[in-house]
């Protein structure tokens, strides 16, 4: 043990830093989830301001003009929510497991089931209340609801992955209060902040990280 201390003491200034370098890097890639693209977060975008142009100018832009009632209209931008969901995870899963793939990362480890947790508990909670609110008819603001809980989701999982989560999640969270502000407006800030920050963001990443 004394002599590995000593030769690490008398290599080269060089070599040690490269050392410690693949040592950080070694603990990272196990202690973090890396696989995130940065083009899951710009299909992410792309989706949610589709699904919410559909929601605003065929239900929202005037209501009532529609011949389907108020239980129909929930029901509608109900399915339009999960379709987004859906599409925006399964992007999100192909795209991180391409690079993963590529940068021979392991794609489900330790990490990436903490990642999924850490941010699928607040997930799920504002989901659940998210609904509570549609069927009680409270409809304006389920915008800023999903704006605050997604945004403590990412927070809460940026630990375990890239710090421009956190960012991110703080950015979501400030949505969301001004979405709670001017409530009759909430359908702008859900598009800027499940649309807009996402393509932002997911540019950024890629370029960053996706690049390399």
């Amino acid at each position: 043990m004394q002599f590995k201390v000593l030769l690490f003491i008398f290599t080269p200034m060089e070599k040690q830093l490269e050392d410690i370098k693949a040592i950080r890097e070694m603990m990272e890639k196990s202690s973090k989830f890396l696989s995130l693209s940065g083009l899951a977060g710009i299909t992410a975008g792309i989706t949610a301001i589709v699904g919410a142009s559909f929601a605003y100018f065929y239900l929202l832009r005037y209501p009532g003009a529609t011949d389907f009632n108020r239980f129909q209209e929930m029901i509608i931008l109900l399915a339009d929510a999960m379709l987004v969901l859906i599409i925006s995870i399964g992007f999100a899963l192909y795209f991180s497991w391409k690079k993963a793939k590529k940068k021979k990362l392991k794609f489900i480890n330790k990490a990436t089931l903490s990642t999924i947790y850490n941010l699928g508990i607040p997930l799920l909670t504002g989901g659940i209340f998210s609904l509570i609110l549609l069927f009680r008819g409270n409809v304006e603001i389920i915008a800023s609801n999903t704006l605050l809980f997604y945004g403590l989701g990412l927070v809460n999982a940026s630990k375990y992955t890239f710090e421009e989560i956190h960012y991110l999640g703080i950015t979501e969270i400030i949505l969301g209060i001004a979405a709670a502000i001017f409530l009759y407006h909430g359908i702008i800030f859900w598009t800027i902040g499940f649309g807009v920050c996402h393509i932002v963001y997911g540019a950024i990443m890629y370029k960053k990280y996706d690049l390399k």
